[in-house]
């Protein structure tokens, strides 16, 4: 059975489904994007996820063509349609269709709307058992990064030194300091047992897993600091690891080569994926 793809209103066999050479996604990385997980055929943390979306598309003075209610409806078809029992679901608008000009297109311009599924193993993932390896590089992003945009190039590079390097994940770094991962929340464990990461702002993407990490930690009564994670310390620290809707909570177990605590996944790291899968499930 081919995959079905969601475009402009209509469902469609994926083989089937065509944007215009002009949209402005294409064109100009005009657009917004979001990933759901999906974990025993539901949709993890979509609330949240769906927020951001609206809070990106205000950002960038793109109209949110859905409600919430709505884009849950479709999310919903879609995963039931293509028979999507773990896996993420992606959903993306651009800022439509227009001859190519830098300034928006005229008012009434309707967007881009494209969703598609991925089943992937999220939850038997072999990196949640052996740990994760990542190196640093530099970041080279534009200044609203808390704006989650298709405009990836930088994301890409990053990613693709960490494929030539053998590793997961690369955590990009501004003055000395972790931004966050090319696709993903960086998190330490100082040596005194506190969950660090860096805060919010414009520098980085406000992570809906990261989030709920964050209420599952000061459940446990765990200390939390949010503050900025300088690159020394990152070598220094007990564990660590990032989040994300694909990977969840994923131990590191090496940076740049430096051993992580004791080379494998810590016990803080793993209970706190154990939670976060037990919270997903539970809806």
């Amino acid at each position: 059975m081919s995959r079905i793809v969601y475009l402009n209103g209509a469902f469609l066999p994926f083989e089937e489904a065509r944007v215009p050479i002009m949209d402005r996604g294409f064109l100009f990385a005009d657009g917004i994007y979001e990933v759901s997980a999906i974990i025993d055929g539901k949709l993890v943390d979509n609330a949240a996820h769906l927020a951001r979306l609206d809070r990106s598309l205000g950002e960038i003075g793109i109209r949110n063509p859905h409600d919430a209610a709505g884009w849950e409806k479709l999310q919903t078809e879609l995963v039931a349609r293509n028979g999507v029992a773990e896996g993420l679901v992606y959903m993306q608008v651009t800022r439509g269709v227009a001859e190519r000009d830098f300034a928006f297109p005229k008012a009434g311009t309707e967007p881009t709307v494209v969703m598609f599924t991925q089943a992937k193993t999220v939850l038997a993932n072999p990196l949640a058992e052996s740990g994760a390896r990542v190196i640093t590089v530099e970041d080279l992003r534009w200044k609203r990064r808390d704006i989650k945009s298709v405009a990836l190039l930088a994301q890409v590079l990053a990613k693709q030194q960490a494929a030539e390097a053998g590793v997961a994940e690369a955590w990009m770094v501004e003055d000395g300091a972790v931004t966050e991962g090319s696709s993903s929340t960086a998190f330490i464990v100082s040596r005194d047992r506190v969950l660090v990461t860096r805060p919010l702002s414009t520098a980085l993407l406000p992570g809906i897993t990261r989030a709920s990490v964050l209420k599952l930690a000061a459940e446990a009564d765990l200390r939390v600091e949010e503050r900025l994670i300088p690159v020394a310390e990152a070598y220094e620290a007990q564990e660590a690891f990032y989040t994300s809707a694909s990977a969840f909570v994923m131990p590191v177990v090496e940076i740049d080569g430096r051993s992580i605590g004791e080379g494998r996944p810590g016990p803080l790291t793993r209970r706190l994926r154990e939670l976060y899968i037990e919270a997903a499930r539970q809806g």
